[in-house]
């Protein structure tokens, strides 16, 4: 469900799923759709609290009740849009909770009705991985891991006590990933000498497609791959729900930067590099 997550705005842009094309002339559809495009300007404008999307959600009611006692997807994807707006946008996961169990409750024959227990399992990872964000903080020691990588060699934060090191979430198939990756080879070849290391850990599901663009990148760095996509045993353990999703950490393991991007990735390393 999520490919960014990860955008916070991802679900809402799945707004209409596989019943979208059978609903796309009713009025219902077309009512929730500009409803939508309110709360997507207004998300666009930095408005995130409750308080600021009040109009709308009495909207959001205003269509329920406007199809009160039918019994139909297009009343399911009205519940689920307004359950995503919580979880999503007010990171309120209880209250979307319990719309998607309404939908179970109320509406247990439509297409998201027999997903709920689905849903509920997704949101319930989805705050728990914003729970292991949250601790992830600069200042804060990166809890470590003890894995393979894809040669089999052992791979720790802590073989690179020492070394500032960037930890990189990220997949072949991840365009912002590989836009990103000239500006991390340029950082990695300026400062490599200096100290400066990178640990990729790769949502990738296929070990040879991901062998061959590493190769063909000149990506000498140690690469983690457990051929699980979403579900990377790391990327799980670190509550990583969008990529790409880096740490910097300093020769002590502690975290000094987060999802650095461009020219702030080099300024930080240096920086880091400097304080060794």
């Amino acid at each position: 469900m999520k490919t960014k997550i990860l955008a916070a705005w991802a679900a809402l842009l799945l707004l209409f799923p596989t019943q979208r094309a059978a609903a796309a002339d009713a009025d219902g559809a077309a009512e929730l759709k500009d409803l939508v495009t309110k709360i997507q300007a207004k998300y666009t404008e930095g408005k995130r609290a409750e308080n600021d999307f009040s109009d709308e959600l009495k909207q959001f009611d205003a269509l329920l009740a406007k199809h009160s006692g039918e019994k139909t997807d297009q009343v399911a994807q009205i519940l689920y849009t307004k359950a995503s707006l919580y979880w999503e946008v007010f990171e309120n996961s209880e209250k979307g909770l319990e719309l998607i169990r309404q939908i179970k409750r109320d509406l247990p024959d439509t297409q998201l009705g027999k997903s709920a227990d689905q849903i509920v399992d997704m949101v319930k990872r989805q705050e728990n991985a914003r729970r292991i964000q949250r601790t992830l903080v600069e200042g804060v020691a990166f809890p470590d891991f003890s894995e393979k990588d894809v040669a089999g060699k052992p791979l720790s934060v802590a073989n690179y006590r020492g070394k500032v090191v960037l930890i990189d979430f990220w997949a072949t198939w991840c365009g912002p990933c590989v836009a990103e990756l000239p500006n991390v080879l340029k950082t990695y070849e300026t400062h490599h000498h200096e100290g400066f290391e990178v640990i990729g850990i790769s949502l990738d599901q296929d070990e040879k497609r991901l062998t061959a663009f590493t190769q063909q990148k000149n990506m000498p760095w140690q690469q983690y791959f457990d051929g699980q996509g979403w579900t990377n045993k790391l990327a799980a353990k670190y509550g990583v729900m969008s990529i790409p999703a880096t740490y910097l950490l300093d020769g002590n393991g502690k975290i000094v930067g987060k999802n650095l991007r461009g020219p702030a990735l080099e300024e930080a390393v240096a920086k880091a590099l400097s304080k060794q």
